[in-house]
Formats: structure tokens, sequence, C-alpha cells
């Protein structure tokens, strides 16, 4: 069963950030995970890094997202 993009996110997630971002509303996470998706698919740095270690891009996608929203 394939998850949503939310669970995607939280999963790339350092523990510390998926406990943070877990306890916010789900609007708020749905607006994470779509803001990670876009990182993920206008990034050709990360384009790169997927061919090598999708998990590490998706990690680095969202570090990127909560840097942005807590910068």
């Amino acid at each position: 069963m394939p998850m949503d993009s939310v669970a995607r996110f939280l999963a790339a997630l350092n523990p510390e950030d998926r406990q943070t971002v877990g306890a916010e509303p789900r609007d708020e996470q749905e607006g994470l995970a779509a803001a990670w998706e876009r990182e993920l698919e206008a990034d050709d740095e990360l384009d790169t890094l997927d061919e090598l270690s999708p998990p590490a891009a998706e990690a680095e996608a969202a570090r990127r997202v909560l840097d942005r929203r807590d910068g």
C-alpha cells in the first residue's frame, strides 16, 4: 500500500523534526509535504542525489523545506 505524501514527508525527516511536524495540524503537514514534493521535482542537484540514494535526496529536500519555514 503506497504511503500518502504526508507520510512520505514525515518518514524523510529526522526523528526530532518528525515529532514536531507530526504534532502540527494536518493542513500544515499537507502544506509542508506539498512544498517537499515541489522541492524534489524542481532541484536538479536532488535529481543527481536521488539516483545515488533516494532516501538521502528526500531527507535533504525535507531539511530545506523546514529551513525555509523556520528561516
